[in-house]
């Protein structure tokens, strides 16, 4: 088990989400150290979590070479250098593109393509959401939508006994939720999954979390 909040730890990783946020922009410092500060809960080593930074810089930068709108439709999600990448797009070659692009990165262990190719209104429709989201709209009259879902299960799993919530990353698109990460054991990510499947507007799971020692 690693050793919690070493302050060593909250430093390096801090300075590699600030080197990440340079190449990319887009986030504040405010964020940047909140993020840091939480990142010295999970278990992952410092030096795991900046090669994860890395490896998702590299990726939002290609998707933004690509299309810069890609980097607004697409979440890249790293642990321990296994890859997902979500969202929603019109056209499957541009899906494909975007993979193929990923996985010329040497450094990833394992890669998970889980772009939903949607009709032209459904991306519309999560683009509004993400829009009202960032523009701290009134969620109460957003039930449902990705974002909200998405903060509806960070609400919960932090208050569930047992659940580590910071070893874990998921994504809401268009109802199904999918997640990455690490469980202790088995029965922690059975609690986690209980959770996710009992949150309101959840239509599916996808889980590609590994247990330790699993």
């Amino acid at each position: 088990m690693l050793t919690p909040f070493p302050h060593n730890k909250v430093f390096t990783v801090l300075a590699a989400a600030l080197v990440s946020v340079s190449l990319l922009g887009g986030c504040s410092t405010n964020s940047v150290v909140a993020n840091a500060a939480k990142a010295a809960f999970e278990d992952r080593l410092a030096e795991e979590q900046i090669v994860d930074a890395k490896i998702k810089a590299t990726i939002v930068q290609n998707n933004i070479d690509i299309d810069k709108m890609l980097a607004l439709d697409l979440s890249v999600d790293v642990w321990k250098t296994r890859v997902m990448i979500t969202g929603a797009l019109t056209d499957a070659q541009l899906r494909n593109r975007v993979a193929r692009t990923a996985l010329k990165d040497g450094r990833i262990s394992e890669f998970f393509n889980e772009i939903q190719i949607v009709s032209a209104d459904d991306q519309a429709l999560r683009r509004e959401w993400r829009d009202k989201a960032q523009a701290g709209a009134d969620k109460a009259a957003e039930v449902f939508n990705d974002f909200w879902i998405e903060t509806k299960i960070s609400a919960q799993l932090i208050r569930t006994d047992g659940v580590s919530s910071v070893n874990y990353r998921w994504r809401s698109v268009l109802g199904t939720i999918y997640i990455i990460g690490e469980a202790q054991t088995a029965a922690e990510l059975s609690a986690v999954l209980a959770v996710i499947k009992n949150i309101e507007g959840v239509k599916a799971v996808k889980n590609h979390v590994v247990v330790r020692g699993g």
